[in-house]
């Protein structure tokens, strides 16, 4: 008996039946009536069916609202590129579409490696329980020598926190060469005394990138980060289910603004940022925050973060860590919205604190430990130093 992976789709049409109708055929075998019996009988187990059919309203003749199609699980490949040309390669160019949520099926799903740390295992790796995590961003870091960046790297450390990573722009690092960066990070990590994570800028032509991720986890590294669209989501999938690959992976979502932002078109921000970067392995993944320079819809972002943290009964959960325009003063607010498993982080908020990184790391702290005590920012301030300075820059909640 085929199972089927259930896709829905928001749109817009004369006859949404008729279209749900099309695409369940146009999909999957590519025309069903006109084809003589003996052949619908071998084609029927690749056939998509109409799930349901959803019109939210009607006007000047057109009917909009969702549809979802079931297609049998056997039509696609276990892999992203194989999975979302299947359910909208070509219809993406079709009008006005939406790619909103994708269903699959446990055995489809086990297919996939999800996230081999997941919050689990990337706390276990910090040693860190109770409170969300932080991480920093360096800020600046192209052109800049290793001098510069180790005096950045051991100011966010100072500030405490958990987390740091490169700048997803860090290519060009001639002047910086990965290898010589980790072994100085690392000599800073011991002498700090406890377990951090630095998250090293996975780059070069996609071929390369298995053998470099191993060549980093042989110099030192313990956790990389991805540009998942750019590179393609395959290439975290072959990271995540390789065995030599022994780091957590953070995805980061450079290019995601060209699918989810318009309102009918593309592919919908919790399926592209949530599901699909779980199942394909990543551990941590970063999106716009509902509050920052680049927020994200507030709806969308929780969801996001529901997508890569609830149960799905086959892989462990991932990290959500919603950024950009993150301070000290919205530490309540992603508190409140993502709970205790999710990462604080921040890149012009450490860096730009009037004190200095490490008074910025400070700040961030302190804030994190007031709201897991039930303190106000307010309050908090009035003993923390760092906390009250960045409270005057940037404000509150």
């Amino acid at each position: 008996m085929s199972e089927f992976i259930k896709v829905t789709y928001k749109t817009v049409a004369k006859d949404l039946h008729k279209k749900a109708e099309s695409i369940a055929v146009g999909m999957t075998v590519g025309s069903w009536t006109d084809l003589p019996l003996a052949k619908q009988e071998l084609l029927a187990p690749y056939l998509g069916k109409v799930e349901s059919v959803h019109i939210q309203q009607e006007k000047d003749g057109l009917q909009y609202g969702t549809i979802s199609i079931n297609y049998p699980s056997n039509n696609s490949t276990p892999d992203i590129p194989a999975l979302l040309t299947t359910v909208f390669g070509k219809l993406s160019m079709d009008g006005r579409i939406k790619l909103i949520d994708i269903s699959f099926p446990p055995s489809f799903l086990r297919q996939f490696p999800g996230p081999k740390f997941g919050i689990e295992g990337v706390r276990s790796l910090l040693g860190v329980n109770g409170r969300p995590l932080l991480m920093s961003i360096f800020k600046s870091c192209l052109g800049l020598p290793l001098s510069d960046l180790e005096t950045q790297f051991a100011a966010q450390i100072e500030g405490g926190v958990d987390m740091v990573k490169d700048d997803e722009i860090f290519f060009v690092d001639d002047r910086a060469p990965l290898n010589e960066r980790l072994q100085a990070y690392n000599k800073i990590i011991v002498e700090a005394g406890r377990p951090i994570l630095y998250a090293a800028n996975l780059t070069g032509p996609v071929h390369q990138l298995i053998d470099k991720a191993k060549y980093a986890i042989e110099n030192g590294a313990n956790c990389l980060l991805l540009n998942v669209l750019p590179y393609g989501f395959d290439i975290l999938q072959r990271l995540a289910a390789d065995p030599d690959i022994t780091v957590p992976l953070m995805a980061h979502p450079a290019m995601a603004g060209a699918y989810y932002s318009a309102e009918d078109y593309g592919i919908a921000s919790p399926l592209l940022l949530g599901t699909l970067m779980r199942a394909a392995g990543a551990d941590i993944i970063l999106y716009p925050s509902p509050y920052g320079s680049v927020a994200l819809n507030r709806a969308d972002a929780l969801h996001v973060a529901e997508n890569i943290r609830s149960d799905n009964g086959v892989h462990k959960t991932a990290f959500p860590v919603p950024s950009a325009g993150i301070h000290p003063g919205l530490v309540p607010n992603l508190y409140n919205d993502f709970g205790t498993d999710v990462i604080v982080n921040a890149g012009g908020g450490i860096h730009g604190h009037p004190g200095g990184a490490a008074d910025g790391g400070r700040a961030f702290r302190a804030a994190i430990d007031a709201v897991i005590s039930g303190t106000s920012l307010a309050e908090a301030a009035q003993t923390n130093q760092p906390l009250a300075r960045a409270l005057e820059k940037w404000g509150g909640a």
